[in-house]
């Protein structure tokens, strides 16, 4: 779990457009997430993911470039099997 800590902080930065950063005090952090959860950036953050999440959604639907990838991966693992 914490290997993937800093690609999570890197990708909400910079894909979501939320820079999640305090003080480091209990008001900084109340903050920071009272604007995630009723302020403009979280709001564009929420846009943000939606849109991200329609993406991957067509991603991995029959003829989306994840649902190819998984499909030819299939096929290799198939014909190397058989032979």
């Amino acid at each position: 779990m914490m290997a993937e800590q800093p690609l999570n902080a890197r990708m909400v930065e910079e894909e979501i457009k939320v820079v999640p950063t305090c003080n480091g005090s209990v008001k900084g952090l109340a903050k920071v997430v009272r604007e995630l959860m009723e302020g403009e950036r979280g709001k564009q953050a929420r846009n943000k993911v939606q849109q991200l999440a329609a993406v991957a959604n067509k991603a991995v639907q029959e003829g989306g470039s994840s649902y190819k990838a998984m499909d030819s991966l299939n096929h290799q693992i198939c014909n190397w099997h058989c032979s």
